[in-house]
């Protein structure tokens, strides 16, 4: 086993392997761990943005353990119960390899909608009794004997209370964090703080997609300003039939995931958007769908002599492959900065990576900013 060497809050570690606990084992997770055997085995190099950070390949990532409320996937191997429903997304390794970590129950929180608890409903989560009592000192102790260095937070959009559960259990067992989901751990003063007199490092908040509807956004948005174009008014409205979008059916879930996407885009303005003329979020669940994501975006300006310029674009991507690739990074610099001793979020690698870091950066700045820093870190 792989482990991290002197696990007392980040001081004085010495790392071999990046080794994950990952908070809801759904299809993003699915899609990450299909794909650590994907690139273990030499498969190809194709879809990687970095295939080598701080000396590790995206193979050298390893699961220590899992979390999940669903009775399905508890007391599972890691590496079968990606495939158990709910999960839908696409099949691309269907032998991943087994790092024997197992699935165990984590509390529930606020992770589950409500309306995804009704028997007979599509993709219903089906909440084991074992994740209703489950407490802090159990996923604590899980955390320290499985030997994990990172935590990976991917439950549901809306998940205030379990975000915030897991963020305090990777503080008290020593862990870094990645926390890929729109509530606000790294840009939050209080938690980023808390990371930083830990001497954890934490990366976050709300992952960007590699190749996904944001970053499209983003980089037309910013194309256009660049070219003296005058923009009015802007969407992007998603369609998806994962359990995400299923989720998202709640509205009341969305606050933070409406505040990500939007802030994600209009930072990229030099003139900045009225909120007024700018929509960005879910649109609707489509079952059939499944783990496809279908993205429309729509953009009004005037162009010389204030002639009008239309653009409408639609975007078809796999919705959880989209986030694996981005994450396979993040894990590798919070790796590469807990070997460092750095901790507190780290600017130059959320802004590259995540949709609402603690301070937004053109994506070509942070970009470089990025591979500065793990240059100095190499």
């Amino acid at each position: 086993m792989n482990v991290l060497h002197g696990n007392n809050g980040g001081k004085g570690m010495s790392i071999e392997h990046p080794r994950i606990a990952i908070a809801g084992l759904g299809n993003c997770a699915s899609a990450l761990v299909q794909g650590l055997t994907f690139y273990r085995r030499g498969n190809s190099h194709s879809g990687l943005m970095h295939p080598l950070i701080g000396g590790w390949s995206v193979g050298d990532i390893h699961i220590a353990c899992a979390f999940d409320v669903d009775r399905r996937k508890i007391g599972r191997r890691v590496a079968q119960a990606i495939f158990a429903e709910p999960n839908n997304s696409r099949i691309f390794c269907h032998d991943p390899d087994d790092d024997g970590a197992v699935v165990y129950p984590g509390p529930p929180g606020d992770g589950v909608a409500a309306h995804l608890q009704r028997e007979g409903f599509p993709q219903h989560v089906e909440v084991d009794p074992q994740a209703q009592r489950a407490s802090a000192a159990d996923v604590g102790r899980v955390l320290r004997d499985t030997g994990a260095n990172l935590l990976l937070n991917y439950l549901p959009v809306g998940s205030q209370i379990g975000a915030e559960f897991y963020a305090r259990a990777a503080l008290e067992a020593g862990l870094a964090m990645v926390n890929c989901i729109p509530v606000f751990i790294a840009s939050d003063p209080v938690w980023a703080g808390r990371f930083q007199q830990a001497g954890l490092p934490l990366i976050g908040d709300d992952v960007k997609s590699q190749f996904g509807a944001t970053i499209v956004h983003r980089q037309l948005m910013a194309l256009a300003e660049s070219r003296g174009i005058a923009i009015d008014s802007s969407y992007q409205l998603n369609v998806g039939g994962n359990t995400d979008f299923l989720n998202m059916l709640e509205r009341s879930r969305l606050a933070g995931k409406k505040i990500s996407k939007t802030q994600a885009v209009t930072s990229q303005l030099r003139q900045g958007l009225d909120e007024q003329r700018i929509h960005i979020g879910p649109s609707d669940y489509i079952p059939f769908l499944a783990d496809n994501k279908v993205c429309h975006i729509r953009m009004n300006a005037r162009g010389f002599g204030e002639l009008p310029l239309e653009l409408d674009l639609k975007l078809s991507v796999e919705d959880s492959p989209n986030s694996a690739g981005v994450v396979v990074d993040a894990i590798r610099c919070a790796a590469l900065a807990l070997r460092h001793r750095r901790g507190g979020p780290l600017g130059a690698v959320c802004a590259a990576l995540m949709k609402h870091p603690p301070a937004q950066m053109s994506d070509a700045a942070a970009a470089t900013a990025m591979e500065q820093w793990i240059c100095e870190c190499c």
